[in-house]
């Protein structure tokens, strides 16, 4: 059985990679009081002391808007750190899964993005991840670094959950309706990276042997669900499923299609930034399902 640090164990992807991963593999997990991304001492210390297999870095510093006034913490946890554990995971043998995001492209493109194409981020948040990026690169380890996009879970701060907390309170709600995406259930990623590190459908233990394929193909990745849609469907889609399920219990609020320039954020975010997984499946035949199929046993997982 495969030893994991995880870092973020709180977050949504953290915490789904906690649940997936139980009984399969020995996970040491870590959320920010046990191990502060922005603490380079508190990096090298909790690594040193789990002698991993396998680091996988869920831990992120995830305020996009907050990032433009803040950029400083932001690349500390998103450009600094990873580079950090690379370094770890290097000197101990460990291979490293890192998290990144479509943000960092400019979403000029109208086609889904691939691996190869430009970066180009138009926000500081979307800027660190790009250096987080790039110094897990440079620093030589074996790694997978994930792009993804539109992470929402049933549990923390996410649009599906934001969308159900106004559907309480508010008759109408304006929703942007011109910017593209996929949006991606924190489990469709954690059960992605699970057959990535060589997980077999009966649970048994995940072993050291299922990690050499993924050394031999280190790089960059998109992992994101299948289709596309904008946040204004989104929103129609969350509130159609959750009506589904609930039937005269949930009332639907009218929703508004409005344009970014309609809604000013601190942030800019990419017009379109829906990303091919088509790299994936090829190098490890791992393929994420519809983003429908992931708002469904989302939405299952709130009753």
């Amino acid at each position: 059985m495969i030893r994991a640090l995880l870092t973020g164990c709180r977050g949504q992807v953290g915490t789904d990679l906690a649940r997936v991963l139980g009984g399969r593999a020995e996970v040491v997990a870590h959320d920010h009081a046990s191990l502060d991304l922005a603490d380079p001492d508190a990096i090298v210390a909790r690594v040193r002391e789990a002698r991993p297999d396998v680091i996988l870095n869920a831990g992120a510093y995830t305020a996009v808007d907050k990032a433009e006034s803040d950029p400083q913490a932001a690349q500390a946890v998103n450009g600094n750190a990873p580079g950090l554990l690379g370094e770890e995971a290097k000197r101990c043998g460990a291979f490293l899964v890192h998290f990144s995001t479509d943000y960092v492209f400019d979403g000029t493109k109208r086609s889904p993005y691939v691996e190869t194409d430009p970066t180009a981020p138009v926000s500081a948040y979307g800027a660190s991840k790009l250096e987080g990026e790039r110094a897990v690169a440079a620093c030589g380890c074996d790694h997978l670094i994930l792009r993804t996009s539109w992470v929402y879970a049933a549990h923390g701060k996410n649009f599906m959950l934001t969308m159900l907390r106004l559907a309480a309170t508010q008759d109408e709600i304006r929703v942007v309706d011109d910017q593209r995406g996929a949006p991606t259930a924190s489990r469709q990623i954690a059960r992605a990276v699970a057959q990535l590190l060589g997980a077999q459908e009966d649970a048994r233990p995940i072993e050291r042997e299922g990690l050499e394929r993924l050394r031999a193909a280190s790089g960059v990745y998109h992992a994101t669900a299948a289709g596309e849609t904008s946040w204004f469907e989104f929103a129609q889609a969350i509130f159609a499923g959750r009506a589904e399920r609930r039937g005269h219990a949930f009332e639907s609020p009218r929703l508004l299609a409005i344009s970014t320039r309609e809604y000013p954020t601190p942030a800019r975010r990419p017009a379109y930034s829906v990303l091919s997984n088509g790299k994936l499946v090829a190098a490890f035949g791992v393929r994420l399902a519809d983003w429908r199929e992931g708002l469904r046993e989302t939405l299952s997982a709130l009753d």
